[in-house]
């Protein structure tokens, strides 16, 4: 496991077993990596449900069913869309919590309509409350630094959620 990123992973992991919650994951950007880290600890079956990596707007659309007039308004790199992610992994699971993350890591800038390298949006679903999302810019990252920078995020919100 990444030294850098076990504190957050285990303190997800353990904050989510004290609360009795279970989580599942809805990546984009991070192809992975938060569910990963949260499966690298030991003990994560009690509280990790499910993963989904949908890295193209097609398996968004078909595998988290973030309706394809969401994505065209918006891009895959919006709020929205990361709370539609988020509240369908949450429903698809059966978990207490889903994380969702959509971004754009770069080098280059992808569809026409998405925000600029750098960008990155988070949502958090929780039974019976709000879904909260975020946007956050991370300009001049190099690709990995970006994903590990997103992924420690995710993984203090999702310890933050459940502590």
């Amino acid at each position: 496991m990444d030294a850098e990123l076990e504190l957050p992973a285990f303190a997800a992991v353990e904050n989510l077993r004290a609360a009795g919650l279970t989580v599942a994951t809805a990546e984009s950007c991070t192809g992975g990596m938060v569910a990963a880290l949260l499966t690298g600890v030991p003990g994560a079956s009690a509280v990790f449900r499910y993963g989904w990596v949908t890295y193209c707007n097609a398996a968004k659309q078909q595998e988290l069913h973030v309706p394809a007039a969401t994505l065209d308004q918006y891009s895959a790199v919006s709020e929205p869309v990361v709370a539609a992610m988020a509240e369908s992994a949450l429903s698809q699971a059966g978990a207490d919590l889903a994380i969702a993350i959509s971004g754009n890591a770069g080098p280059t800038k992808g569809a026409e309509n998405e925000p600029p390298v750098g960008t990155v949006c988070l949502a958090l679903a929780r039974k019976g409350q709000p879904t909260r999302t975020e946007t956050l810019f991370l300009p001049g990252m190099h690709r990995a630094a970006f994903r590990r920078a997103v992924t420690a995020h995710a993984l203090n919100r999702i310890a933050q959620a459940a502590g």
